[in-house]
């Protein structure tokens, strides 16, 4: 056969013809690629024994592009496109801290953590503060900081644990 190009320009009529027959009128040059695509397998697939090349090419394109348009159907619905209104709820600061601080007030309660464990928990959990943060903020060694996580894991797993 001759090169893919004449090929191409020979048969962009009917190419476009079979777009319009389909009704494709989205993504059009998507479809326009895929039906190139389906006219170079036709090309390499076709047999001369078996018929005419225009015929097989036709029904080729055609049958490519419904099964194009069928996963680019199922596609879209499975695509679930929230409204407007889900994106202007969506961006609105949520702040679950008081949430957050009662619960950790609730399993540090004052006969359970000391002073210093609780502003650990507190700092590390609320105010994201690194160790080394906390030593600086209440003028305590790294290690003294070190000993207040020691001693409120180990309480507070107990606590976890007998509230199960």
């Amino acid at each position: 056969m001759e090169s893919f190009e004449q090929l191409a320009s020979q048969y962009e009529p009917t190419i476009k013809q079979i777009i319009h027959s389909l009704h494709i009128y989205k993504n059009k040059d998507e479809f326009h690629q895929h039906a190139l695509i389906a006219l170079w397998e036709a090309s390499k697939k076709f047999d001369p024994a078996k018929g005419n090349f225009s015929i097989y090419a036709y029904h080729y394109i055609k049958g490519y592009l419904l099964m194009e348009l069928t996963k680019a159907t199922v596609e879209f619905e499975r695509t679930i496109l929230p409204k407007e209104e889900f994106w202007d709820n969506a961006t609105a600061d949520y702040k679950d801290v008081p949430l957050k601080e009662n619960i950790l007030l609730f399993y540090s309660q004052d006969q359970v953590l000391t002073t210093n464990q609780r502003k650990w928990l507190m700092l590390t959990v609320l105010g994201s503060l690194s160790i080394k943060e906390i030593a600086d903020k209440e003028n305590v060694s790294i290690s003294a900081v070190k000993l207040w996580r020691k001693g409120a894991s180990d309480k507070l797993k107990v606590v976890i644990e007998t509230h199960r």
